[in-house]
């Protein structure tokens, strides 16, 4: 197959609303992604809850409760995240909520649910 229609067959993954960008590359000053799914600010706001605004200016809540009771997390980089402490060590790097340990959120899915609903409670 020719490369423009696996790209066709497979589809561009694309946020959800246009990056605002004042270069043609999509990328800001400091080389980062200009797309408006990334995020900003990150703030821990009670027990496995944060607070994230995104570069567009959205904002809302992300629930990390359910996801991080589950047992499923036993064993991954998330784990340590059950430990409030830790957990309140969150912040805002690069356009993703991140911890010491390298644990992220997707943020283009946490854009998706908040713009939808203006919270991501985590599966």
């Amino acid at each position: 197959m020719h490369r423009e229609a696996l790209l066709e067959n497979l589809g561009a993954m694309q946020p959800t609303e246009a990056a605002q960008s004042r270069s043609p590359t999509g990328v800001n000053a400091d080389g980062e992604s200009a797309a408006a799914w990334r995020v900003s600010e990150a703030a821990p706001c009670g027990r496995w809850t944060l607070a994230v605004r995104f570069r567009d200016g959205l904002a809302g809540e992300v629930d990390l409760g359910h996801f991080l009771a589950s047992p499923a997390v036993v064993g991954t980089t998330f784990e340590a995240l059950r430990d409030e402490a830790f957990f309140r060590q969150a912040q805002a790097a690069e356009g993703v909520v991140r911890w010491p340990n390298g644990a992220d959120l997707a943020p283009d899915a946490m854009y998706d649910a908040i713009r939808a609903a203006g919270r991501w409670v985590v599966p």
